[in-house]
């Protein structure tokens, strides 16, 4: 197997995963693109020196890659530029034929659970995203974030609170 193949094989099958995590990290999906289509051309140059194992340890290297790209972005971008927000609702798989009540409370959660999210620390999004939306393990979060499995935990107990608290918040608002 060619080592493109092998690539392609590996590391492109997390594409979707990497893209959740570019979009929560950047906040825009223009952004988010960008930052995944950097990080799998930084991926493929150094490809040749990824020994991991097939599976889950080739998601938790893109995602490492991927986290790195948004962090250098963000630090090169101007602070006052323009950024785009993901609309939830225009972007999501609504089925046509679900009941209007349904769907409109399903969306409001949606919206809130995503305001909620936006106002997290970029520190606890990432484990949030990680664990939640992605499914890694803590070991596999600690290697993306370049942090101890300890820390990893406790911010993952923060979060969690602080996204609880910020969804008690807008309920009683």
């Amino acid at each position: 197997m060619t080592e493109l193949a092998r690539f392609e094989a590996v590391v492109l099958p997390h594409l979707d995963a990497a893209y959740t995590l570019a979009r929560y990290l950047t906040r825009s999906e223009h952004d988010a693109e960008d930052v995944v289509q950097d990080a799998c051309l930084r991926a493929l140059k150094y490809f040749d020196g990824f020994r991991g194992e097939e599976g889950t340890s080739a998601r938790a290297w893109l995602l490492a890659i991927v986290r790195n790209t948004a962090f250098s972005a963000r630090r090169r971008r101007r602070p006052d530029a323009d950024v785009l927000e993901f609309d939830e609702a225009q972007h999501s798989g609504a089925v046509a034929d679900e009941h209007p009540e349904a769907a409109l409370l399903r969306s409001a959660a949606k919206e809130s659970l995503g305001h909620a999210l936006d106002r997290l620390a970029p520190e606890f999004r990432e484990v949030i995203v990680l664990r939640e939306l992605e499914g890694l393990s803590y070991k596999e979060i600690s290697d993306v974030a370049g942090v101890p499995v300890g820390t990893v935990m406790s911010r993952l107990s923060r979060a969690r609170a602080r996204l609880q608290q910020a969804l008690r918040g807008e309920e009683e608002g």
